[in-house]
């Protein structure tokens, strides 16, 4: 009988821990986007930390279209995912400092300081209701996408029509002049190969994601980029405040800055595939002159001075301190 027992218990010790809490992750991107490969590498590295006690189970497809996603995390459709802040107007102001031109050549550097001066400031994460904030991050650099011919000049950015994704970079392009329609990322390829739009604002790694390397002609890059786009990755709060102290523990440790160097990374590796994949496909690719840059800089200046004032009336105190502390961690994470 002790035999049984005995062998009974090493039979026991052998069978897999299987996790004790799961996570539903959501994601309205391609599996192989890189937000989606980044989401699970989030995923694979909290399962590390917690020798399989906590786990996601990534869904085949999102709960929601992306405009819909935060309020679909909020409500509990899913307990993890990301959204851009820019896909619901009106609802997020502060955030809109990440999305100004010119502030960085690396989604890495500019998603780390963009999550540390959120964390710094309060009124930041507090626009974030109902959901804990696992970490605010950007994509790369936004460039200039067109079907047409190169764009050169500001002239050249008036006489198209433009898909954009919603945030400070709508009120870019009204300052530019530019006729731009506020359309998800996901819209790109049936807008440009149906003609309804002649171009696009996103970053290199848009090119691969949504197949559209075969419709453009030509991509026009800035120094520090057009624009950028600011997004939140984010947690159901219920979901959360249910976990033990040592599950929370285990999400805080791999939230944060470290998220945001996960999805950083994630974002400027595949950037730098699809410049390659523009040269292989003949894409011509223009780099903004001095003048050029000026006139785009003189034309948005105005809209810092804008923002700061908003950002104030929704809580943020000194929005102007805050940008400049911003450009300042940029620097210090570009090291």
């Amino acid at each position: 009988m002790k035999r049984l027992l005995l062998a009974a218990a090493t039979t026991l010790a052998c069978v897999p821990t299987f996790a004790d809490t799961v996570i539903t992750a959501s994601t309205w991107l391609p599996p192989t986007h890189a937000m989606s490969v980044a989401q699970k590498e989030w995923c694979d590295l909290l399962a590390k930390n917690t020798s399989g006690k906590m786990k996601c189970n990534i869904l085949p497809r999102g709960v929601s279209n992306p405009p819909g996603t935060y309020d679909a995390i909020k409500n509990g459709l899913a307990d993890l995912s990301f959204t851009v802040h820019g896909y619901t107007p009106g609802r997020f102001v502060t955030t809109q400092m990440a999305e100004f031109p010119f502030l960085g050549d690396s989604a890495e550097s500019i998603s780390v300081a963009f999550d540390r001066i959120g964390r710094k400031n309060p009124a930041i994460l507090q626009e974030h209701q109902g959901v804990k904030v696992i970490t605010l991050f950007t994509h790369g650099p936004g460039m200039v996408m067109t079907t047409k011919g190169p764009v050169t000049k500001m002239e050249d950015l008036q006489g198209q029509k433009w898909r954009v994704g919603g945030g400070i970079i709508n009120d870019i392009t009204k300052a530019l002049g530019m006729n731009a329609t506020l359309k998800p990322a996901t819209d790109n390829y049936e807008l440009l190969s149906s003609g309804v739009m002649d171009g696009t604002l996103l970053p290199a790694e848009s090119m691969e994601s949504f197949k559209i390397d075969k419709l453009i002609k030509n991509v026009t890059t800035f120094p520090g980029g057009l624009y950028n786009t600011s997004f939140v990755m984010m947690m159901n709060q219920g979901k959360y405040d249910k976990l033990t102290a040592e599950e929370k523990k285990a999400v805080d440790a791999i939230s944060g800055e470290v998220a945001a160097r996960i999805v950083g990374r994630q974002w400027d590796k595949f950037d730098r595939r699809a410049l390659g994949l523009m040269q292989a496909n003949g894409i011509t690719h223009t780099k903004a002159d001095a003048k050029f840059v000026a006139d785009v800089k003189g034309k948005v200046a105005p809209l810092e001075q804008d923002w700061a004032k908003r950002a104030e009336a929704k809580g943020l105190k000194n929005g102007s301190k805050v940008l400049a502390d911003f450009r300042a961690e940029i620097a210090k994470a570009a090291k």
